[in-house]
């Protein structure tokens, strides 16, 4: 699944560039949606994302698109791989700006683990 946000003025640091913080936010949160598209009724929460290494400043104006896929499943948790891509202003090509891996569990209603279903169940 392929997801776009637009970086703006009130997503940079001091130095003008993307915030690291805004970048994970919109990692988890895109990653959080495709799951939850492929697991509807299954509530998911997120328990670790791995390798946490920003490889490029993303300057203002840049449109990002989140490519999330679906990389593993266990018993109880789903594993998501997330590629973060920026296209800044004037730019003739994406650039890999983030990588990193998202991982959620399943939980009941009293926030304990419960199973996934074999496979995504169909929409």
């Amino acid at each position: 699944m392929d997801l776009f946000t637009l970086v703006r003025p009130e997503h940079l640091n001091q130095h003008g560039y993307l915030f690291g913080g805004c970048m994970l936010k919109w990692v988890d949160e895109y990653a959080w949606l495709a799951a939850t598209r492929e697991y509807p009724g299954y509530p998911l929460v997120t328990v670790a994302m791995n390798n946490i290494a920003f490889k490029h400043p993303v300057q203002n104006g840049s449109i990002l698109r989140f490519n999330v896929i679906r990389e593993r499943q266990g018993t109880t948790s789903v594993t998501y791989v997330v590629n973060v891509y920026a296209d800044a202003p004037g730019a003739q090509k994406e650039t890999v700006v983030f990588t990193t891996l998202v991982t959620f569990a399943c939980v009941n209603a009293l926030g304990k683990k419960r199973a996934l279903p074999p496979t995504p169940p169909a929409h």
